[in-house]
């Protein structure tokens, strides 16, 4: 299964190394034309013409995307602020001679326009004359091109172009590629900390004798500010407004690195808060779907600093999450290492049902792959259902990839992707470009002609209509729940043991009421009440049918005499500006309003917790209680303890269906036997006399979405916030780090980083600084919400004059170490079992028996220089790629993680840090074991890196005389070689400062 790495991880290390070491040792370009390295670089890289045009897309002035020149684009903007023409001329005059070098010039073809002339030129895929081309899955036909435009045999080899070409036969044999991908995406929350160590790194390579300024993005990076944003202001007019304010005072110091990195690092556009959800912008607006660079086409691609990157697969462009570190590798020219997926093909057929919407099909979905088990494989959907989807209900099943636990979710273009392009401004000119290159490179889906079949891993079949109404929770978005069946559900909560699908709430409490006060008028609680409803995510904020949907279900409560209770919480926060333009062209956004669902922000809010504080009143009945309120929100992630820490069960919902819970005022009720309200008439209405039909909502959507909404809301994003625009910020090539700041702080990783690796650490008598069950998401590891003012970060920031509400969050404090360090582990609904059934963020300290935060457990460890390991079960590290779920316990000082299964970011993310991944053999895990986490271990690995293989099996001793035997979990050879190193950026920062 796995190919022995004595001489494996030498090639890989040599490999990756290689044209790292050739920017080394090449001229270095002065800053004032930064891009002249790339260009070295490439000419010693086999001369790759190809990599060479990719590298330069942002030279020149005549680069656009996807959209036409009326109006601003992510290259036309790079364009204007670092065009380099003496660069250019240079790369022209070395044009020919590159062409004529590439492994596949051969292949290399021209694509004529319809009306005579050329768009320039490509790699023909059918020009290889081979028949397995046309078998494979449209995903993986653009890791071949890829590999193809990018093979220099130095970073990717012939070898992986034919491991791709054989994919039938290799994807089962885990056998590695190289993948570059066109461009990365960051958000806020994951792009600061990357951006954090990017100046770091430029520090370390000053430091180790080398130029700084060879730490810069080699590809396109797009970073969106939208993580920021909170819930503090809800049911006003000015809400969003006030928001934003408050985001601009609370972060103002992240912005101005922000800004700072956006002029300090090339390649990098930046887009301001305020603006939209990082991947509603990147479908919207930051999608090319085919790369036309100076005359040269490529299918687009990108990978991201957020797990739900894959939402852009709905759009034809192969994309998925990575970890922060995997993505500043990217960012610096690396090759990604990844085992080539198997692909599961899963058919749609018929039509969704009438009240049916994308958010029950995306729940259904997600319920039936990960049932069949998909992670870290692509899901290809195809069929003749795909033309009864629109492009926004695609991208909402594509959003969802983490979810069901697939790499990806991918739709192929067709015509319904060429209408979405013309419907979000892109130009005609465009659109017919992107057309011509996917037919001729056999990337295109027509379901006019007859389909020739393709080969995949497994094959899954859905009829749409057998799709019913559902929601999901109370605790995981795989959890589905069909709204028949709710109310039912609800109680078998309530009386189910503790866990995924259980409160344990005793039969004569589960009728408890808490009455109070609310602004002087009675109120209650009892469990289920709804506390909080909120319309947001770009998972359905990203479709007009379900946002129209939701605003007709608040008009005809309205026209009935129907109100939202005034203690909930709503709130509406759109992913994009467009969605404000189309509800007010229908004439609708009023009755939102009317309902509480007043506009607060554009950006990411209650589904990553940023929800704000509950009304004290609200608040202060739920304290001290056993209540159990419920959040009912129209996001992708509803972990327990993630959406506010007072709702202990939230559940996801289409927007029209929060909007009726939120009117109902409970999740405990039966739809179609019990009413949502009494009219002013006083008569009972229900759910089916407030929901409009398939055809009420497609007339408004035809009427109220419009291409110029796209244009005008996307033509001045850059420089459309006066609050942003305001921010002054250095323009110096190394960052000034301030010791004092609380946000941003030079992390410790490259402190005393000598030029040779380290090699192999030995993990010995190790104690267990966690034991976890099943499920154990990167939210437990490392919250991004709430930061608890009992909590060792709260300490560490009051200690510095902090006061409480200036805390602001886990998530918006990722560029300090000191703080997120503190962090790890602080989830308030951890479950660790030193604890023997209590919740929260402690530990035990095993030398002691003190019951301990996890953070001071850990610095006592690591003052008695004692390594520690963390015992979980299966799927630890699920939910968002968030790399602090990694950085933190590297900073903790655990050495290995021994797990029954691994979240596929996660695991990557835990192996660039350099901790070892371990997994218990099938059938086997702490508990089989018999291990308590009492005991001390051992980690039976190779002195010498060279004697250590991907996936071979590793003992592990204890103290007590136990032996067992785990998979190593570092997949490839290039991942040896960054433990080598230490972790993935010492890795680079060691090649690019080598002479």
């Amino acid at each position: 299964m796995y190919r022995r790495a004595t001489s494996g991880v030498r090639s890989a290390s040599t490999r990756l190394s290689s044209s790292l070491t050739k920017i080394a040792s090449t001229e270095t370009a002065s800053v004032s034309a930064p891009s002249a390295p790339l260009l070295l670089n490439q000419m010693n890289r086999s001369k790759s013409f190809s990599s060479a045009l990719r590298s330069f897309r942002v030279c020149s002035a005549s680069t656009r995307w996807s959209h036409g020149v009326s109006w601003g684009s992510p290259a036309s903007l790079r364009a204007q602020s670092r065009n380099s023409a003496p660069v250019m001329e240079k790369f022209e005059r070395t044009y020919a001679t590159m062409a004529s070098e590439h492994a596949y010039k051969d292949i290399l073809t021209s694509l004529p326009k319809p009306g005579g002339g050329e768009y320039g030129n490509y790699y023909s895929l059918p020009a290889l004359n081979d028949p397995r081309v046309d078998k494979l899955p449209f995903s993986v036909r653009i890791l071949l091109e890829s590999a193809i435009r990018n093979c220099d045999n130095y970073q990717v080899t012939k070898d992986d172009v034919e491991k791709i070409l054989d994919w039938e036969n290799t994807s089962t044999k885990q056998v590695e590629i190289a993948f570059k991908p066109a461009r990365v995406i960051l958000q806020d929350f994951t792009g600061v900390p990357v951006l954090v160590d990017l100046a770091s790194m430029r520090d370390a390579v000053k430091n180790l004798g080398s130029d700084p300024s060879k730490i810069n993005p080699l590809v396109p990076v797009d970073l969106v500010v939208d993580h920021s944003i909170q819930v503090d202001f809800a049911r006003s007019e000015d809400a969003a407004q006030k928001n934003l304010e408050l985001e601009f005072k609370r972060n103002k110091e992240r912005f101005t690195f922000l800004k700072w990195g956006s002029t300090a690092f090339q390649n990098m556009l930046v887009v301001p808060p305020g603006s939209g959800i990082v991947h509603q912008v990147n479908l919207e607006y930051l999608g090319r779907v085919v790369f036309n660079s100076n005359g040269f086409l490529y299918p687009d691609s990108v990978v991201g600093t957020d797990s739900h990157t894959t939402m852009i697969d709905g759009l034809g462009v192969a994309g998925w999450g990575v970890g922060g570190i995997e993505a500043e590798a990217a960012m610096l020219g690396q090759p990604m290492s990844m085992v080539l997926p198997g692909v599961v093909g899963f058919k749609l057929d018929g039509k969704l049902k009438e009240g049916v919407t994308a958010t029950d099909l995306v729940l259904t979905v997600t319920q039936i792959l990960r049932k069949h088990g998909v992670v870290g494989k692509f899901v290809e959907f195809y069929g003749e259902g795909m033309s009864e989807l629109s492009l926004a209900d695609r991208a909402t099943i594509a959003n969802m990839s983490p979810e069901y636990g697939a790499t990806m979710g991918f739709f192929p273009v067709d015509h319904v992707t060429l209408e979405y392009l013309k419907l979000t401004g892109r130009s005609d000119e465009t659109v017919s470009m992107i057309e011509s290159y996917l037919r001729a490179n056999n990337m295109f889906v027509d379901y006019n002609e007859p389909q020739q079949e393709r080969a995949y891993t497994s094959y899954l079949q859905l009829d749409l209509g057998h799709v019913e109404p559902c929601i999901s929770g109370p605790k995981r978005p795989h959890d589905r729940v069909p709204l028949k069946d709710m109310k039912a559900d609800w109680h078998a909560c309530l009386d189910n043991p503790v866990g995924f699908k259980g409160f344990a709430v005793p039969k004569e409490k589960q009728e408890e009421v808490v009455k109070f006060s609310y602004n002087g008028q009675p109120a209650e609680i009892k469990h289920g009440s709804v506390v909080i409803a909120a319309i947001t995510s770009c998972t359905n904020t990203s479709n007009p049918s379900v946002m129209i949907g939701a605003a007709l279900v608040a008009k005809k409560a309205s026209d009935l005499g129907l109100e939202v209770k005034p203690w909930v919480k709503t709130s509406l926060a759109p992913g994009s500006r467009v969605v404000e333009k189309y509800l007010d062209r229908s004439g609708l956004r009023e009755y939102l309003t009317k309902q509480g669902f007043e506009i607060v922000g554009y950006g990411c809010t209650t589904c990553i917790g940023n929800s704000g504080n509950l009304d004290p009143e609200v608040a202060s009945a739920i304290e001290g209680t056993d209540i159990i309120p419920a959040a009912v929100l129209s996001g992708n992630r509803n972990f327990e303890g993630r959406v506010h820490p007072q709702t202990r069960a939230n559940y996801l919902a289409s927007p029209p269906l929060v909007v009726a819970y939120a009117l109902a005022g409970t999740v405990d009720i039966d739809f179609e036997k019990e009413p949502i309200g009494t009219g002013r008439d006083g008569k009972s209405v229900y759910l089916r006399d407030v929901w409009p039909s398939n055809e009420e909502v497609a007339q408004v959507v035809q009427y109220s979405v419009l291409p110029s909404m796209f244009k005008s809301s996307y033509e001045t994003i850059t420089e459309g916030n006066p609050l942003w625009n305001e921010l002054s910020a250095p323009s110096s090539t190394l960052y000034s780090w301030d010791p004092n700041s609380t946000y941003i702080h030079e992390p410790p990783y490259f402190k005393n980083m000598t030029a040779n690796p380290p090699g192999p650490r030995q993990v010995k008598d190790a104690y267990c600084l966690l034991n976890f069950g099943d499920s154990v998401t990167t939210d437990h590891i490392s919250p991004a919400g709430n930061i608890q003012k009992t909590s060792p970060a709260a300490k560490f920031l009051m200690d510095r004059g902090v006061i409480p509400e200036d805390f602001n969050s886990y998530g918006s404090r990722r560029g300090n170490d000191e703080v997120m360090a503190r962090g790890t582990f602080a989830n308030i609904r951890i479950v660790n079992k030193l604890l023997k059934g209590e919740v929260g963020p402690k530990t035990v300290h095993i030398p002691t028996g003190e019951k301990l935060s996890v953070f001071d457990a850990a610095s006592k460890y690591k003052t008695a220089e004692q390594d520690t390991i963390i015992l979980a079960g299966a799927e630890y590290g699920s939910g968002s790629s968030r790399d602090w779920a990694a950085k933190g316990p590297l900073l903790l000082g655990v050495k290995a993680v021994i797990a029954k299964s691994f979240e596929r970011i996660h695991r990557s993310n835990l192996a660039g840090m350099g901790i070892i991944p371990l997994c218990f053999k099938s059938g086997e895990d702490a508990e089989t074991l018999g291990l308590t986490g009492h005991e001390r271990y051992t980690v039976h690995l190779p002195t010498k890196v060279s004697d250590i293989r991907p996936g071979q099996d590793v003992t592990v001793t204890t103290d007590t005389g136990k032996s067992f035997v785990c998979t190593l979990r570092f997949d490839t050879e290039v991942e040896l070689a960054y433990y080598d190193h230490g972790g993935i950026l010492p890795y680079v920062i060691r090649s690019l400062s080598a002479k």
